[in-house]
């Protein structure tokens, strides 16, 4: 792996720690605990969180109980996370840097997990070539155990075109792309470019589909507010239930 092999790595290792002070990130404990409800996992299960950023679902989900395995394109959030697994002595959360695109060719995580989450447009979310999204999806489906279940956010494309009026969104690609300020610790601040990738519940049944997919539910929600919410125009995110088959 190189030094730089995706464009958010260059603004992970801008914000660092600073990345945790965003709202955004205020609603992992309800989060997890919708995540477990809805999938039903027990403590021991076995997880990996795939685009873990600086590991708040991982470390939440240790916390519970579970063994987990985070992976992410920035070392600068994996060396966060790792410091604050050692610091509480959460010997059941491990990280590694890993591309998410590069998940099929890790035969040592292969039909490991009972579960696997993939939130907050990490690794999915962030990808502008659209074969990557399948990519990603069948590699996520070789790290699970046979009936092991999926729990994914996407961006809704709906909800771009109808309320995000500070991002150019694409309709051919459906890639909505701002040009936004983000600070680090010090309160510096860079101007940077970001690219979602967003969906419609359709496009996401089907590229489900050919990552072998089942879909159990989809829902609209937003961070910090996870629920069964019927799919509309109004929440910015969709939340993706499938099971492997």
């Amino acid at each position: 792996m190189s030094d730089r092999d995706h464009w958010f790595e260059d603004l992970a290792s801008h914000m660092k720690d600073a990345y945790l002070r965003y709202s955004f990130t205020k609603g992992t404990t309800q989060e997890v605990d919708f995540i477990l409800e809805t999938t039903g996992a027990e403590a021991g299960s076995a997880f990996i969180d795939v685009g873990c950023g600086p590991g708040r679902h991982s470390l939440e989900l240790a916390r519970r109980g579970m063994h987990v395995t985070g992976v992410d394109v920035s070392q600068d959030f994996i060396d966060i996370a790792q410091r604050q697994a050692a610091a509480e002595s959460l010997v059941n959360a491990e990280f590694q840097r890993l591309d998410a695109r590069d998940l099929s060719n890790h035969a040592s995580l292969h039909a490991k997990f009972d579960f696997a989450i993939c939130l907050c447009q990490g690794a999915f979310g962030l990808m502008v070539d659209d074969q990557q999204d399948v990519e990603i999806l069948a590699g996520i489906r070789r790290s699970l155990k046979d009936n092991g279940v999926l729990v994914l956010s996407a961006f809704n494309a709906y909800f771009s075109v109808k309320h995000h009026a500070d991002a150019d969104f694409d309709a051919l690609s459906g890639v909505s792309h701002e040009t936004t300020d983000i600070r680090n610790e010090l309160g510096e601040v860079k101007n940077v470019d970001l690219w979602t990738g967003c969906y419609t519940p359709r496009e996401l049944r089907m590229v489900f589909n050919l990552a072998g997919f089942d879909i159990l539910s989809i829902s609209s929600v937003e961070p910090g507010q996870y629920s069964n919410a019927e799919c509309s125009t109004e929440l910015p995110e969709f939340l993706v239930v499938a099971k492997s088959r």
